[in-house]
């Protein structure tokens, strides 16, 4: 049990020391990450079924105590969220291998897959740790790491945009280790379990101040409006697969933090009034900040933006109906957002650029192509039967089951934005999926273009349409998914169940 627990973090960290040593060996780097990714994969579904069966898994390494070591740990929500990252992850790396231009630096193998390991693994931290100073310490890892894929064989523009993240993850960074700091200072430890039960004794006043700090630092890194400003300007600018997994991980893991510290450390009975209004104001400025934009990657991005706050509204109604609709359009976001990304990839890497308005002058990608966009799309904007409108669903149910004005002001936002995001994606594909090429009035290119040139390679159409299926498989399998996602979510709601699970391990380590 140790050594699975500890597999989804140690393996990809030592792997990207060795990919290192790899760098001038292409088909080493690509075989050892293939495999690593594998592995924790299988680990981490492995740790979802146990998890699920007998409730956490806890680790306390070398056998320190809690107050003063490394916890690990499997429930429910952190061992699903972790299966789909890593099957995401997975995925994202096949199409980087299919696509080469991020793996090479001229004739030499760049620093992708040693990043790309790093990452993985930073990710996986995330999920599993126990204490706050550990979350921590695997935002800074995923930050190393992201700047490098940010910013591999940059131009200034890219550059650029690799500053501004950085800048505001350290900014983020800063008042993270300022709320830690707080934390152990006023209850004596960075423990979660013990957090748990210590933060309950504290003044409300100061309770209130460390909760809406941490909200701060996690709405910085989930980009909630409004701190979202970053996303958009950073995102579009790296190759398609690092805007995949960025879109796909990195502000899921926030969102993760934000629903994991919020439920243990500060829960609440009510309806919270203060998240409610952020989850509206990023449900509807993201998506209005969408159709305003005319490049296919910039829109993608505000939409994510916009999505960022369904999340936020089952977090916001404080109960197992909300948090259950919570976790499942995570898990649903994780797969279609890193599949629309993938598809735009596809579609700018034929039509050369990513303007939307030179979109619908160039001849029409492949069939299949505009499938690979449809199924995702359309599972975005929630229509039935995909897997948006299944975790919608659950959210709106939520909403109108607590009857207050709030969730009702929730639920209008909601549909408000689905139909929204509706027409975004209906905006996307016409001019990304045109009926038949039209006369370019900005020059001679205005010929059709031949087929051949839009075909992709194989890799990529296969780890794309892989991602498609994923999104389809997940609809299939909304039963055992919604019935997970609400044990899930009566373990957050039930505290004891993680704190007992972590302070009786502590306890019976030697």
């Amino acid at each position: 049990m140790n050594l699975l627990l500890s597999l989804p973090v140690l393996l990809p960290l030592l792997a990207a020391g060795l990919s290192i040593a790899l760098r001038r060996h292409l088909w080493a780097q690509r075989s050892l990450s293939t495999a690593v990714l594998v592995t924790v994969l299988a680990a981490a579904f492995l740790l979802l079924v146990l998890a699920d069966r007998r409730g956490p898994l806890v680790l306390q390494a070398g056998g320190w105590d809690a107050s003063v070591g490394i916890t690990l740990v499997a429930d429910r929500l952190s061992a699903l969220l972790l299966t789909v990252s890593l099957l995401v992850a997975l995925a994202v790396l096949l199409f980087a291998m299919g696509q080469g231009t991020a793996e090479r630096r001229g004739r030499v193998a760049s620093a992708f897959h040693p990043a790309y390991l790093l990452l993985a693994g930073g990710v996986g931290l995330a999920f599993l740790t126990g204490d706050l100073f550990n979350l921590f310490v695997a935002f800074e890892v995923m930050l190393g790491a992201s700047y490098v894929l940010l910013t591999l064989n940059a131009g200034t523009q890219r550059t650029r945009a690799g500053m501004t993240y950085v800048l505001i993850s350290l900014t983020s960074s800063l008042l993270f280790i300022t709320a830690i700091a707080l934390v152990y200072a006023a209850a004596g430890t960075v423990n979660l379990a013990r957090l748990g039960e210590r933060t309950a004794e504290l003044p409300d006043g100061l309770r209130t101040a460390l909760s809406l700090l941490l909200l701060v630092v996690f709405g910085i890194k989930s980009a909630m409006v409004p701190l979202h400003f970053w996303l958009p300007d950073s995102y579009p600018t790296a190759p398609a697969p690092i805007t995949a997994v960025f879109a796909a991980l990195l502000t899921k893991v926030g969102v993760y933090a934000m629903v994991r510290t919020q439920t243990l450390l500060f829960p609440r009975e009510e309806t919270w009034i203060l998240l409610a209004v952020l989850a509206v104001a990023t449900m509807l400025l993201g998506i209005l900040g969408a159709l305003a934009q005319d490049d296919i990657n910039r829109l993608l991005s505000f939409t994510l933006v916009s999505h960022i706050g369904f999340m936020l509204f089952g977090l916001a109604l404080s109960d197992i109906a909300g948090l259950t609709g919570t976790i499942l359009y995570i898990v649903h976001h994780i797969v279609v957002q890193a599949t629309l990304f993938l598809v735009a990839g596809l579609v700018v890497r034929g039509a050369g650029t990513p303007a939307l308005r030179r979109l619908e002058v160039r001849a029409p990608p492949p069939a299949l192509l505009a499938l690979l966009f449809l199924l995702p799309a359309l599972s975005l904007s929630g229509i039935p039967p995909l897997s948006g409108f299944v975790a919608k669903l659950a959210l709106l149910r939520a909403g109108a089951a607590d009857g207050g004005a709030a969730a009702y002001a929730l639920v209008t936002a909601a549909l408000l934005s689905s139909l929204l995001t509706l027409a975004a994606m209906a905006r996307l594909g016409r001019c990304a999926f045109p009926g038949a090429a039209r006369p370019d009035p900005h020059g001679p290119r205005s010929s059709r273009a031949p087929a051949a040139a839009h075909r992709p390679p194989r890799l990529m159409a296969a780890a794309t349409a892989g991602m498609a299926l994923t999104g389809v498989a997940l609809a299939v399998l909304a039963g055992p998914l919604a019935r997970i996602s609400e044990r899930a979510a009566e373990d957050l709601l039930h505290r004891d169940t993680y704190r007992s699970a972590v302070l009786v391990t502590e306890a019976n380590n030697p």
